[in-house]
């Protein structure tokens, strides 16, 4: 029996997903995650799932894992004691950055401070001409020098980042050996090893952020392996992708910039699969877990790529799917600050010691205790039985706040609500205008454990008008890791016109990443020789200080079609701006490529459908919308297609909670989704 396992380990859940290849069942579980003791959680999982649905280790053949181990290292700075190495005269790239401030409607506001502070920067005697030319070969005393100066600093390790390595990375490789040769066992890696990209500063950051989190990452798969292997389960474990694929725990040990966004991306994925499979044309993704509210763009059942996404206060220059953190989780911890202004987040509960109502040790109010204090969590299991709500903890926690305010308990809860969605709205409008998207003509997908729960409030906050909540969006990241497909980006700077002298040359570039592509499926798959390839360029009109990413068919540069490349580029400036100039010379920065190998996905089955209204299991007092409701309360197994349920009401299932406020009217649709729409 072929058993595939997906794992999304977040800061309060570890997510299971297990898709059974021979009858295409998909069940799923929640255990509570161990940032403390990694790997651990996974054994409890498995465990469960053998309780639970007879699933023994050794009928597990494919293992995936998402992770924000190295996202969370970067936003709270526990990542390595890491030193940086330049061409001398340069030691200033990451102070310097660029000119945009972090924040354009604030004058006073300051840039973060650089993961490498500037007394852990030495520069090396140098260069390399724009072209890659060898203007001054490297200096061995320099180096000698500089890594005497790492051990005094006390670096954990280094990351070389010289001029012009994009064009040729021959210097870094020479001074990463001398490094080596004398501090044997240093970590030490190269810009160009990472993501060889034009502009010093972008690809130095890319560099530092992976270089920061690498060991810890390194550690954390190692750990995992292990404790996969201590299960029995001898499959080899695959990763999640910043750009919604997979690789192996191998590839992401020593190239772990590219699953930094790993557990992101893995929901997204999983979002988009929900969007083909209901016809959703345009959605927006929103995933609330414990710790955050993250959105993405899904159009034609395809999510949205983007370079340049941000890892707490810095930006990571990989290809990636564009999710934007908007706001808070589940766990985010409610105060009132020194002038009595109720507050939301950032600071989380987590998993340890959680919110108030779970009872394990936490004291102060979250978004959860809140929805305690509502009514709406807390009238059927939660978290697979993992969790037993204490109502009383609730209403106690909420109450410190309600006495601050010198508010009634139900209207703080409902606050605190309103606080964390109003916060998402600010977020999310950033988005908007950065897509040039009406929201008004998208359907919101939520999901994560507190994703369903803040739906309605979210939706009617910016004006959404249909709400589509998936069969198991307690655990859709995990779901969406299990059926990502092998999937790895290769990029090359070229940095020329692009003109009947260079049309070959751009043939060549392309022939030449395509052998490193399917070289690299080789190794993933076995086989890469059926994968697909997707090819663009980022391209610009001469004197631009931006590219614009342009989709190229691969036939065109074969066969030197130099119209139809420059065609697709001019299309694009349109598309985006407006306009077009035909007669201005055009550039080609960067070719990039896209290898992809399909994993089976499984098949959503139609659930029986009724043509009876549906049977509530009780009637529930919840507040909402600044009064008392009596609300029809839902199991989510016991609905059936076709059938129809209106607001006020609460939706209950193992991986989380659905409230539906009033005003809203839901039916439930040919695979089990439920769809809400305002009723006029």
């Amino acid at each position: 029996m072929g058993m595939r396992i997906g794992v999304d380990i977040g800061g309060s859940f570890a997510d299971f997903a297990v898709l059974n290849d021979e009858t295409g069942e998909l069940n799923t579980l929640k255990v509570f995650s161990r940032p403390d003791s990694p790997g651990s959680e996974v054994l409890r999982g498995m465990e469960q799932l053998a309780e639970r649905y007879g699933i023994a280790p050794r009928d597990v053949d494919y293992f995936t894992h998402g992770t924000t181990v190295g996202v969370n290292a970067v936003v709270q700075r526990k990542g390595l004691r890491l030193g940086l190495i330049t061409t001398r005269h340069f030691e200033d790239v990451l102070d310097l950055a660029r000119l945009k401030g972090p924040d354009m409607y604030n004058l006073l506001s300051k840039r973060p401070a650089p993961l490498v502070p500037r007394e852990r920067v030495f520069g090396v005697v140098e260069r390399l001409t724009a072209q890659g030319a060898v203007e001054t070969p490297v200096d061995e005393a320099s180096v000698l020098e500089a890594a005497a100066n790492l051990q005094r600093a006390g670096c954990e390790g280094v990351v070389v980042s010289l001029l012009h390595s994009y064009r040729n990375p021959a210097h870094e490789h020479e001074v990463k050996a001398i490094i080596e040769r004398a501090l044997p066992g240093f970590f030490v890696s190269c810009s160009s090893d990472v993501w060889p990209i034009i502009r010093e500063y972008e690809r130095t950051s890319t560099a530092v952020i992976g270089g920061y989190v690498q060991p810890k990452v390194s550690h954390y798969l190692s750990s995992l392996q292990r404790a996969l292997i201590e299960t029995g389960i001898t499959a080899d474990m695959k990763v999640t992708k910043s750009n919604g694929g997979v690789m192996s725990a191998e590839a992401g040990k020593t190239n772990c910039v590219q699953m930094i966004l790993s557990g992101t991306a893995s929901g997204v994925i999983g979002a988009a699969y929900v969007a083909r499979q209901s016809g959703l044309k345009q959605c927006m993704s929103l995933d609330i877990g414990g710790t955050t509210a993250d959105v993405a763009l899904i159009v034609d059942g395809e999510p949205q790529y983007a370079s340049g996404e941000y890892i707490g206060d810095f930006q990571i220059h990989i290809p990636s799917v564009s999710v934007s953190s908007i706001g808070d989780g589940g766990g985010s911890i409610a105060w009132v600050d020194e002038f009595g202004v109720l507050k939301v987040g950032p600071e989380s509960a987590g998993s340890n010691p959680g919110p108030v109502c779970y009872g394990r040790g936490g004291t102060r109010a979250t978004i959860t205790d809140a929805f305690v204090v509502l009514g709406v969590i807390g009238n059927a299991s939660l978290g697979y039985n993992s969790v037993q709500v204490d109502h009383d903890a609730a209403h106690r926690a909420v109450e410190v706040l309600a006495n601050r305010l010198g508010s009634s308990v139900y209207k703080t809860a409902e606050a605190i609500v309103n606080v964390a969605v109003s916060g998402m709205y600010a977020g999310v409008s950033r988005i908007v205008s950065r897509f040039g998207i009406d929201p008004r003509t998208f359907s919101l997908l939520p999901f994560g454990g507190a994703g369903p729960m803040l739906a309605c409030y979210f939706a009617r906050a910016i004006g959404m008008q249909e709400i589509v909540v998936p069969t198991a969006p307690g655990v859709l990241s995990a779901l969406g890791g299990l059926i990502a497909d092998t999937r790895n980006d290769f990029v090359k700077t070229t940095y020329y016109d692009l003109d009947t002298a260079s049309i070959a040359r751009l043939a060549d570039d392309v022939r030449g990443l395509e052998t490193s592509a399917r070289d690299w499926m080789s190794g993933q798959t076995g086989d890469g020789s059926a994968a697909r390839i997707v090819v663009s360029a980022e391209m610009r009109y001469k004197g631009q200080s931006f590219e614009i990413d342009t989709p190229l068919d691969i036939d065109w540069l074969t066969g030197q079609d130099l119209g139809a490349v420059h065609e697709a580029f001019h299309c694009e400036h349109e598309r985006l701006y407006g306009h077009r100039d035909a007669a201005a010379r055009v550039q080609v920065v960067a070719l990039r490529l896209v290898i992809t190998a399909a994993t089976p996905k499984p098949k959503l089955q139609p659930v029986e459908s009724s043509d009876r209204p549906p049977t509530p299991s009780g009637t529930i007092r919840v507040f909402m919308d600044d009064a008392f409701h009596d609300a029809a309360l839902y199991h989510r197994a016991d609905l059936k297609a076709g059938q129809q349920i209106d607001g006020p009401a609460v939706i209950a299932q193992d991986d989380c909670t659905t409230s539906v406020l009033p005003g809203y009217r839901g039916r439930v649709d040919g695979y089990g989704n439920l769809v809400f729409t305002v009723v006029n």
